[in-house]
């Protein structure tokens, strides 16, 4: 694996230094798919952006699994979790992170900087793959209906619904989005019903 290099701090009279950064792609894109789908950044502190994935306990081999990719992604940064009730969060420090992911700490919610797929992602099939496989990973789920092997999507962002379905047209499958009016937004659901062991066998989504 190769990496680069960053400086991490806003001068070099705050102590800043050199970090190093993935530079595969296919991990990036899958690191932007995994906080898409249920990351948040933020700033507590005032000094170092945070980036807490959460996660569901009932699914150990996925947290762990992720932990591992976000540590390769950034191997110089600490990545830790920390559980909660009903939930952990996998999370990370480091100022690089709005640059790589594409949206500001303090910018407020995902849904008012109206995420998205980025470009860079979904002009490449094999990133796009990627970054859907995270998406689902964090904020999927996989079951069945009346016998039917299905795969659903959900989210109240519509620039992020738009670029999900754009995604899997994109490899090649036929994805339905249906609207559903909750009490203070749209939320959007994104499913796959046909082929649907093919697409999660394409991308290689798994949760356990």
């Amino acid at each position: 694996m190769s990496w680069a290099q960053v400086r991490e701090g806003s001068s070099p009279s705050l102590g800043t230094m050199l970090k190093r950064v993935s530079s595969d792609k296919k991990l990036h894109a899958y690191i932007v798919g995994l906080v898409l789908g249920d990351g948040n950044l933020s700033n507590p502190n005032g000094r170092a952006v945070r980036l807490r994935i959460t996660c569901d306990k009932k699914y150990p081999e996925l947290h762990r699994y992720i932990l591992s990719s976000l540590q390769k992604f950034l191997p110089d940064n600490k990545v830790f979790i920390s559980y909660r009730k009903n939930c952990l969060d996998v999370t990370c420090y480091s100022n690089m992170l709005e640059k790589l992911l594409g949206w500001k700490a303090k910018g407020g919610s995902k849904y008012a900087q109206m995420v998205e797929i980025p470009k860079w992602i979904l002009r490449n099939k094999i990133y796009t793959k990627e970054c859907l496989r995270g998406i689902i990973q964090t904020d999927g789920s996989i079951y069945k209906d009346r016998g039917y092997l299905m795969v659903n999507i959900t989210s109240s962002i519509p620039s992020l619904a738009e670029s999900v379905v754009l995604g899997i047209k994109s490899i090649g499958y036929k994805p339905n989005i249906q609207p559903h009016q909750d009490p203070r937004k749209i939320k959007y659901t994104i499913r796959i019903s046909k082929n649907t062991q093919k697409f999660i066998d394409d991308i290689g989504v798994w949760k356990r």
